[in-house]
């Protein structure tokens, strides 16, 4: 059984390895911050403020952004109180929200290739985090909150430096941004909406208890891929 996040039962061997299966599948096949060529050619030929396309080019990297879901799925795994789920849900929102905007109009450069490796990193932290490992093999427990807070600077960081690719015209910078973020929230609102409807149906099951640990190993090796992945990009750049 699972109390508090903490582990307390053998991990199921062969539901590891199917749901890891999967998410590394997921992982390895996507980019989680990709713009496809026509997204990519408007950035670039935009000019002046244009608040309708820039909301729906920030929905859709939203939902489209699978580290980003993964590790919203990690965040509110058990977390079963929507008061809690808010709490959470904001954190990360102010961290991302700072960092994207604030990343793009102060034209704070990094290197993107690390910024997504901490990234994938957040979605290790949290599978590690719902199995209990810290308080097992550690003896203590973080800030979750703080660390959600965190995490989500570098994921707003992680939006920025690829917006920063393009050559963005300075004309209607500021509203075109401030667009792309509320359709970041919008995006982010929707999938979570969807996840938390599957949590509630998913935890009525027993099966629920029975693959929790399962699904958080699963994360674990999606973040580590994500992680490994961006890693190489860094060194073979």
């Amino acid at each position: 059984m699972l109390c508090d996040g903490i582990l307390l039962m053998r991990v199921p061997t062969r539901p590891v390895l199917l749901a890891s299966l999967y998410l590394v599948f997921v992982a390895a096949t996507v980019s989680a911050h990709g713009v496809d060529e026509g997204d990519q050619g408007f950035l670039e030929s935009n000019e002046g403020a244009q608040v309708g396309p820039f909301v729906y080019l920030g929905a859709k990297h939203m939902v489209t952004g699978y580290d980003h879901l993964l590790f919203l799925v990690g965040v509110v795994f058990f977390l079963y109180r929507l008061k809690d789920v808010a709490i959470y849900v904001s954190m990360f929102t102010v961290g991302h929200s700072v960092t994207l905007i604030g990343g793009v109009l102060l034209d704070i450069q990094a290197n993107a290739y690390l910024i997504d490796a901490v990234i994938g990193l957040s979605v290790v932290y949290k599978g590690f985090d719902n199995l209990g490992g810290f308080r097992r093999l550690f003896g203590f427990q973080p800030d979750t909150r703080g660390a959600v807070l965190v995490f989500g600077l570098f994921h707003g960081f992680g939006l920025a430096t690829k917006l920063q690719k393009f050559a963005l015209s300075k004309d209607g910078l500021v509203a075109n941004i401030v667009a792309f973020n509320v359709g970041v929230e919008v995006g982010q609102f929707l999938a979570l909406g969807l996840i938390l409807m599957f949590m509630v149906w998913w935890r009525t099951k027993k099966s629920f208890l029975r693959h929790a640990v399962a699904t958080n190993t699963a994360l674990m090796a999606a973040g580590f891929l994500l992680t490994g992945y961006q890693l190489t990009g860094y060194w073979t750049a």
